[in-house]
């Protein structure tokens, strides 16, 4: 709800300042031309008044002291700025930008993982009801999300609306970018994403921090570049890289896991690895994640301010011209009224003298 507040408060210490000036000040004095007349006593008895020596006091109307006084506390509150305040308004300032990169490989079919109920579920939908957890406690972060598997797409770039981020992971699925798992090119993409965020950003936004997270259960089966060179190019822009790797290390094939390759992308932007056997360990890593990746959140609350004063100012200029605008009316129309009332006295005058003149022995009868 806006509120109105004084700047300068002080200022109404002035308000009984005219009753302090009338009552130890002098009244002003001016002198006036007299006109000296040799009936002045015949004057003075005919009008039955006596003479008194001294300047006289003039008076102002009561309309004239409702201006004057309105005028004054006009004044007084316009010199003490009243500012008008809006209601609380939130800024939310956003810290942190994290890319979520998900493999959506064949692999991820696997049914080894255990959801709380106790039944078996694939890696995908583990994966997914880990995401969705974690992804509702990064409150002023913004997410994004890559897809990756023969190729890596980006599925949403980032935002803070947290509800379209969870509903666009929902919709993923295995195979919709392949069966293999292209790890470098993952990491690419973030970095290019990361890179577009920045030409975009106002000068005057600040830098956010920038952190990937990847959650794979796979090998790099030939991506355009190597997942370490990549992790190289990452560090130098200054992007953290976390890996979570899920299923068993001791697979083989395409589908084995390698914890090198992982863990050297890790160490190289300055980033942690995690294994995730199951989906348990898969919720304690996304909680070590949060805790290593904190929320860099800050909200501020401001009001806008709207200053009246001029208005007061506004007021004193239509009073004025409101008051003496109708004492100016009422003297014409007085004014007038006196014109008219002596030019029918005169024309009565006329009348009666010239009836006289036409019928002298009427008069005389009448007298």
């Amino acid at each position: 709800m806006s509120s109105i507040e004084l700047v300068y408060p002080w200022f109404l210490l002035l308000l009984p300042l005219p009753l302090l000036v009338m009552r130890f000040s002098k009244a002003y004095k001016t002198k006036q031309t007299a006109l000296k007349v040799p009936f002045f006593q015949t004057l003075i008895h005919t009008l039955g008044e006596k003479p008194s020596s001294g300047a006289s006091m003039l008076s102002p109307r009561l309309w004239q002291r409702i201006v004057l006084i309105l005028t004054w506390c006009c004044l007084v509150l316009a010199m003490t700025k009243p500012v008008q305040l809006s209601e609380p308004l939130l800024r939310e300032q956003l810290g942190r930008d994290v890319m979520v990169a998900l493999d959506l490989s064949g692999s991820m079919n696997e049914t080894d993982f255990v959801d709380d109920s106790g039944n078996n579920i694939s890696r995908i939908e583990a994966a997914k009801q880990v995401l969705l957890d974690f992804s509702s406690s990064r409150e002023g972060d913004r997410l994004g999300l890559i897809l990756f598997a023969d190729a890596a797409f980006l599925q949403t770039p980032f935002t803070a609306d947290i509800s379209v981020w969870q509903s666009l992971l929902t919709q993923s699925d295995t195979g919709m970018a392949g069966k293999s798992t292209h790890l470098g090119d993952a990491i690419g993409l973030s970095i290019k994403v990361f890179e577009q965020t920045e030409q975009d950003k106002a000068e005057t936004e600040q830098a956010k921090e920038k952190v990937v997270i990847i959650l794979t259960d796979g090998n790099d089966t030939g991506s355009f570049v190597t997942p370490i060179d990549a992790a190289k190019v990452a560090a130098v822009k200054g992007i953290r890289v976390h890996v979570i790797a899920m299923g068993d290390p001791q697979t083989v094939g395409e589908q084995a896991l390698d914890m090198k390759t992982i863990e050297r992308i890790a160490a190289e932007t300055g980033g942690k690895t995690f294994k995730a056997l199951d989906k348990q360990q898969l919720d304690a890593a996304y909680q070590a994640v949060s805790v290593i990746e904190p929320q860099l959140y800050n909200s501020t609350t401001y009001q806008i301010t709207n200053t009246l004063h001029h208005y007061l100012v506004l007021f004193i200029v239509l009073l004025y011209l409101f008051a003496f605008g109708t004492s100016l009316l009422l003297k014409t129309i007085k004014h007038q009224s006196i014109q008219k009332g002596s030019l029918d006295s005169d024309v009565k005058v006329r009348t009666n003298k010239q009836n006289q003149q036409r019928n002298p022995l009427k008069g005389e009868q009448d007298v």
